[in-house]
């Protein structure tokens, strides 16, 4: 049977992967699973994947070039996620090894966090439930509706129609931003990013990251925001610059943010901003539910089937130099 490297920890793999999908993938090959509670780099990636078919990669393991060299019977490197950044395609197409992503089963979820974080930040449900918890009588501020209120939805992808859809549901004017897309459904305002900055109540950042969209919200665009609107951002840290929203925060620039995500470790927020009463943070989990999380897991076990026999499946990213699969 080919052996099958499943990099995830044991946290990840419970909470990323599930046993379904595991057994799916244990029905195919020698599953090898990571056992200790740190991400596998180099020499120990190396060393967990030395005469591995393919290794299923989660979001915190980075495979470098280094990594993808040292494997000569490596065919495959599938990512259960998206976002394959951390892993260097052009070294894995430089071996023959074929690299895969997962699709967005994920927008659901991720899109109805959106939602909430809204309604969290425009009526302090945290800050109330804090401080009744701490003993204390919450202080009584006037909320915001999101009917009537605008939403500025910048990134026109899956995830920021999806968004969009559930504005409009709630009543909000849409104004989305995205130099890529000319086709808008009815009712999503296509707009400059000036315009969706100054404008919007809600700010929500939803481009993919990439050398473009990095600090895309700088201090400048913070400065553009209304003083009564909320930065929100479940799309990817990198998108904002973090000293910049902090000294917005400071000054009264913004009413306050609410983030999935961030720069520290596994994209998650920074614990200084998290800390923040005028940051509502939630660690990375946005797409952390059953049918979200299966969508990828499962699609992975039927990528890895394919790929075992020989064939370059859905999701892989380069394919034409995939010289190493065989059926």
């Amino acid at each position: 049977m080919a052996r099958i490297l499943l990099t995830h920890t044991p946290d990840m793999r419970a909470n990323y992967y599930g046993p379904r999908a595991l057994a799916g993938l244990e029905a195919l090959g020698e599953v090898m699973r990571h056992e200790a509670t740190a991400p596998l780099a180099d020499g120990a990636l190396i060393a967990a994947a030395r005469g591995c078919r393919v290794m299923v990669a989660d979001r915190a393991t980075s495979v470098p070039a280094a990594v993808l060299d040292a494997l000569p019977e490596l065919a495959a490197v599938v990512r259960v996620a998206v976002d394959i950044r951390n892993i260097d395609v052009a070294a894995a197409s430089r071996n023959g090894i074929l690299v895969t992503q997962a699709s967005r089963s994920w927008v659901p979820a991720v899109s109805e966090l959106v939602i909430g974080l809204m309604i969290d930040a425009a009526r302090g449900i945290s800050r109330a439930n804090i401080a009744y918890k701490q003993g204390h009588a919450p202080e009584i501020t006037m909320g915001r509706q999101l009917s009537g209120s605008t939403a500025g939805i910048i990134g026109y992808g899956p995830l920021g129609r999806n968004v969009a859809r559930l504005c409009a549901a709630f009543g909000m004017t849409v104004l989305v931003h995205d130099p890529y897309v000319t086709d808008y459904e009815p009712g999503h305002r296509a707009s400059s990013l000036d315009d969706v900055m100054a404008r919007a109540d809600f700010v929500i950042p939803l481009a993919v990251a990439t050398e473009e969209t990095e600090n895309l919200i700088d201090k400048h665009r913070l400065a553009a925001m209304k003083p009564t609107a909320f930065l929100i951002n479940l799309s990817r840290g990198n998108l904002v610059d973090e000293a910049a929203l902090e000294v917005a925060l400071d000054r009264g620039h913004i009413a306050g943010a609410a983030l999935d995500v961030g720069r520290a470790a596994d994209q998650m927020p920074q614990p200084r901003l998290a800390r923040r009463t005028d940051v509502i943070a939630t660690p990375h989990i946005g797409g952390l539910t059953l049918g979200a999380i299966e969508g990828q897991a499962l699609e992975t076990v039927t990528q890895v089937a394919e790929i075992l026999a020989g064939r370059a499946p859905t999701g892989a990213v380069n394919a034409d130099t995939a010289n190493r699969l065989v059926g």
